[in-house]
């Protein structure tokens, strides 16, 4: 059913025809590959093959890093970054405000690169370099409040002036996914960037194209060559040595993976911001404008065909609406155009590798077997690309099943009915996890009502995911098992610095004056305070 993949250069020399398949050619021309790889610091002698989900055609073949790469990264990094934490802050601005210039002329190739790395939808695509240019828009705005110096109260009025400046952790290490790859491998970057620091980073190795074409605007827009290392290799080698020498860790992937980073950071006693799982909640209450529901929710579900962390898998539907609501559900979701192709027009793409087709096949034939309705889809669609599965709804989902708890990470949603909101609620907060969810309803006092009730670090009203995702001034991240920390806002650059207070104390000093006793010392501290409480002093 699936197209074979190459398994390294010695495949390419067998290939005959690429008139009649598509995968006797590299889709990107290797001197274009070869241009962008300049940016990876690698030097094992190895590669590795990448290949496209659209149709198993051969995208480039990549050097591999080892750890001496990664140990040769940081240290350029830390040279550079020693003469970027002395550069004015408006010179930061001006770099990200070309970066959001370059990102807005270059989108087409963008989405080109992504396209043929994931398989996504063109319009899936176009949100990254939105997402990317909004962000590093926002930093070059915000930059100059963010990080200057402040006042902070001191201990005596007049005599103890505090003053508290922001500095940069030194060099952040980033760990990036492939569902989202240019995304990813910039939003926390270009924070990081903006705060004083460099950055080593890994992307995934599925869609390192993308990130090394990141890497490449980054430069053209002023950034100092050596403040952005790309190393790339197996997670398993790569990500230790990243962690074993950053001064913070950025890591986006699966909770258990996230688990072995926070551990490995707490050895050293540096910090980290985690993105992991997520088995997001949609609530449609029964005042809900149903139109709208289901359009958000064909949204929610299906965009990137699932693989978005945001993204829902479990959908909680009031009883009082439930039939009306999932015959527009699936009525949207049979119109849905499928395609793996490079082109405007799909609803939705191709899912990025047979593990994904894997994992999603398994829960829905498990689905299946033990009970559940297939409303819609439930196949795989080989006919339109090797990974392409149809965007399924399911009813009748049980615990016993493997999709009821764990992610699924693909076009897949399971709906359930509810009688009483309350019980919604406490549905939606079932689990370990707690990423994002959404609430539809007419009344939106009630909505919010309910939404601050879900522990999820993102709620959405009215809206599946955007309404957070895109509100770059508002921080986002999970709760419980869903990871630690935030991206985005002030939080999101702020964690990459270390907050120092400098205090200067003039004429008085903390301690008995010249002949003064300790006791009478402390009775005059002691009234003091009481004077300073009265006066309504913090």
């Amino acid at each position: 059913m699936n197209a074979p993949e190459p398994s390294g250069p010695a495949d390419l020399q067998g290939l005959r025809d690429p008139e009649h398949d598509p995968r006797a050619s590299y889709a990107l021309e290797p001197e274009y590959v070869a241009g962008l790889a300049t940016r990876l610091r690698a030097t094992s002698g190895e590669t590795t093959a990448l290949v496209s989900p659209l149709a198993g055609q051969p995208l480039a073949h990549l050097p591999v890093s080892q750890v001496s790469d990664v140990e040769e990264a940081f240290a350029r990094a830390r040279r550079a970054q020693e003469a970027w934490a002395r550069t004015p802050v408006a010179q930061r601005s001006a770099a990200l405000h070309r970066l959001h210039d370059l990102i807005l002329d270059r989108q087409d190739e963008i989405m080109d690169l992504i396209v043929w790395e994931s398989g996504k939808a063109r319009k899936h695509a176009f949100d990254e370099p939105l997402h990317v240019a909004l962000t590093a828009r926002y930093y070059a705005r915000t930059l100059p409040g963010l990080v200057a110096p402040r006042r902070a109260s001191g201990a005596i009025p007049v005599l103890t002036r505090v003053d508290l400046s922001r500095v940069p952790k030194g060099v952040v290490g980033i760990i990036s996914p492939w569902n989202y790859p240019f995304t990813m491998a910039l939003c926390d970057g270009i924070a990081a960037l903006a705060a004083g620091n460099a950055v080593v980073t890994k992307p995934d190795g599925q869609t390192m194209i993308t990130a090394l074409y990141g890497a490449q605007l980054l430069e053209e827009a002023g950034f100092p060559a050596d403040l952005w290392q790309v190393v790339h290799g197996p997670g398993s080698e790569m990500g230790p040595a990243i962690i074993e020498r950053a001064d913070y860790v950025c890591f986006t992937g699966s909770t258990a993976t996230g688990r072995d980073v926070a551990r490995r950071c707490a050895d050293r006693l540096i910090g980290c911001s985690l993105e992991l799982g997520g088995k997001n909640p949609l609530l449609v209450l029964r005042d809900a404008d149903l139109e709208r529901a289901a359009e958000g929710a064909v949204r929610a579900s299906f965009a990137n065909a699932g693989q978005l962390c945001v993204s829902m898998e479990r959908m909680y539907v009031a009883d009082q609406v439930y039939d009306r609501f999932v015959e527009r559900f699936v009525a949207r979701t049979q119109a849905m155009t499928i395609g793996a192709t490079l082109d405007w027009g799909n609803d939705m793409g191709s899912l990025i590798s047979a593990k994904q087709l894997e994992t999603v096949v398994a829960h829905v034939d498990d689905a299946v077997a033990k009970g559940a309705r297939v409303l819609t889809g439930g196949r795989a669609r080989p006919d339109l690309g090797p990974y392409v599965y149809e965007p399924t709804i399911l009813e009748g989902v049980t615990p016993d099943m493997t999709c009821f708890a764990d992610e699924t990470f693909g076009p897949v949603i399971a709906l359930y009915r509810f009688s009483d909101e309350a019980d919604a609620v406490a549905r939606a907060n079932a689990g370990d996890y707690g990423l994002n969810a959404s609430v539809y309803s007419r009344d939106v006092r009630r909505a919010r009502a309910l939404a601050s009730q879900i522990r999820c670090g993102t709620v959405n009203v009215n809206e599946a995911f955007a309404a957070t995702f895109a509100s770059i001034d508002a921080p986002m991240g999970g709760m419980r098992q869903s990871g630690l920390g935030r991206r985005q806002g002030a939080e999101g650059l702020h964690r990459f610095t270390e907050t120092q207070s400098v205090a200067t104390q003039r004429l008085m000093r903390f301690g008995p004056a010249y002949g003064m006793s300790d006791r009478a010392y402390a009775r005059m501290m002691t009234v003091s305070l009481r004077a300073l409480d009265k006066l309504g002093r913090a």
